[in-house]
């Protein structure tokens, strides 16, 4: 008899976090590996984020907190949604977590029973399906094709929703793609959900302050009347580049952020501290530098699109935020390259030129790679010729 439950029989270790790891170890054996799988920005934590952490330290702030967060980083939190997005919270609307993703893994450990259908878009972010089945749910992906932008299509919702339906996933902008539902867009989405009175949304928006090209950001709980229905995840590891610190937040019903605290209360109990310190930093201090560096992301983005479609094989949308893109290399696989499968492609890439990057099959939609450019334009320039070089390669 196996000592390991069935539960995490159901899932599989996390694709991207087993991406960078491999190129960890190869670079570890001296090669000269590039690692573009890593969900995280290359810049440095803030200074006066940094300094606030040293000053909670130095006053002897390093105790248990409240589970959920401080009262300090729970107003910090409700200002910034007042502030940005024009939502009206009270504190005891708010969580916080050792992370978005701890966040997102509490609210299904909290809400979902055996047989509750959770509606994921794909391309997805990896965690989403497993943490459904390890709470007991079952994942109900809907695939969006490129010709719809990896948007999720009121049509689409429509079909997919059933009496079973407990949440609906609503990411932007997109991990993996990058793509941001419009105003319309979501407007329209609403309009399915508001029918579905059983139906609860999930708002991912992690990625809301890294956006270019006007890209207006609105998130559905700021323009529809769903707000009773709506859990609003965020956090400062991808806007403030604190990804070690690990807090992620949420907003939304009292009873959801009720169950969410008591399920923490049994697993990590309440966020670091001084990371919450710095969290309240990041949140009430200068914010001029988001978008200096959503700017340095939209350099690297337009000369990788550009250098990527004009590799013959390759496809690549122009997304409107985050800091991946999602290109296809459906036109290489083929007897020819003898590449069946997108696995192959990157597998291939990896062992060929020592680029690393993370199939699309992982994200729920084969056919595709997804790249981070959250690196330097110097790696990212090598990088591209390595990938051309490759591609070329394919076709001699």
């Amino acid at each position: 008899m196996s000592i390991i439950s069935d539960s995490l029989k159901r899932i599989k270790p996390s694709p991207t976090i087993a991406v960078t790891q491999k190129a960890r170890e190869l670079r570890a054996a001296g090669k000269n590996v590039i690692g573009l799988g890593a969900g995280e920005p290359d810049f440095d934590t803030p200074d006066n984020i940094k300094r606030a952490a040293i000053k909670a330290i130095k006053k002897g702030d390093t105790k248990y907190t409240a589970v959920d967060g401080t009262p300090t980083l729970k107003k910090a939190i409700v200002s910034k949604f007042k502030r940005e997005n024009k939502l009206k919270y009270s504190t005891d609307q708010i969580t916080v977590g050792t992370g978005g993703k701890q966040v997102l893994y509490n609210t299904f450990m909290a809400t979902l029973n055996k047989g509750d259908e959770v509606i994921i878009p794909a391309p997805f972010w990896v965690s989403y399906p497993d943490m459904v089945l390890l709470a007991g749910g079952k994942p109900k992906i809907v695939k969006c094709t490129e010709q719809e932008g990896f948007k999720l299509t009121p049509k689409k919702l429509k079909k997919a929703i059933t009496k079973k339906t407990k949440w609906v996933i609503i990411n932007s902008p997109s991990n993996p793609t990058g793509a941001g539902y419009s105003k319309r867009e979501i407007q329209d989405l609403a309009k399915v959900l508001i029918k579905n009175e059983k139906t609860y949304i999930l708002s991912d928006d992690i990625y809301e302050h890294v956006r270019y090209d006007n890209f207006n950001f609105f998130t559905i709980a700021q323009i529809s009347k769903l707000k009773d229905r709506t859990l609003t995840m965020n956090g400062v590891s991808k806007s403030y580049a604190m990804t070690g610190w690990r807090i992620g937040y949420a907003a939304g019903p009292k009873d959801i952020i009720k169950a969410i605290g008591k399920i923490q209360s049994q697993s990590t109990s309440n966020p670091s501290s001084i990371s919450q310190a710095a969290a309240v930093e990041a949140l009430n201090g200068k914010q001029g530098f988001i978008k200096t560096r959503a700017n340095a992301f939209k350099a690297r983005r337009n000369f990788v699109v550009k250098s990527l479609n004009d590799i013959k094989g390759i496809n690549c949308l122009n997304p409107n935020g985050a800091f991946y893109v999602f290109p296809s290399c459906k036109g290489l696989l083929n007897k020819k390259t003898k590449l069946k499968t997108d696995t192959d492609f990157v597998q291939k890439l990896l062992e060929k030129e020592n680029v690393a990057v993370v199939q699309g099959s992982a994200f729920g939609l084969d056919g595709y790679f997804r790249i981070s450019y959250a690196t330097s334009m110097q790696n990212l320039k090598k990088a591209m010729k390595r990938i051309r070089s490759f591609c070329e390669s394919l076709s001699r």
